[in-house]
């Protein structure tokens, strides 16, 4: 961007192209918000990413083996919650936290 002669760099993540193995979504609550999904096979990882128009606000990077993870907690979202007994209060949300176990070193003898 110039302005008045002096060079201004934007310090966000400029926009890249769409993904070929993946995907976008748009977000309803924003209007230029959107997830990225993304798959790298030269460094064998899913990137997960959010962007506000054209600057990559945030980034989750994910082995192959931890998307079926993301697809669990994501469909958990949708689950209608079990009904709460009697006299135990209720809270107004719910968090499903997934635990991802560290792989295994193929060092270990």
């Amino acid at each position: 961007m110039d302005i008045l002669g002096v060079f201004v760099t934007h310090w966000g993540m400029g926009v890249t192209p769409l993904p070929r193995r993946g995907g976008v979504l748009s977000g309803r609550d924003a209007a230029a918000r959107m997830l990225r999904v993304s798959y790298h096979p030269e460094v064998a990882r899913v990137v997960v990413s959010i962007w506000d128009h054209d600057v990559c606000m945030a980034t989750l990077r994910l082995a192959p083996d931890d998307v079926p993870d993301l697809v669990r907690a994501l469909t958990a979202t949708l689950v209608q919650p079990a009904p709460v007994p009697a006299g135990v209060p209720a809270s107004g949300s719910s968090t499903v936290a997934i635990q991802i176990s560290p792989q295994p070193s193929s060092a270990s003898a």
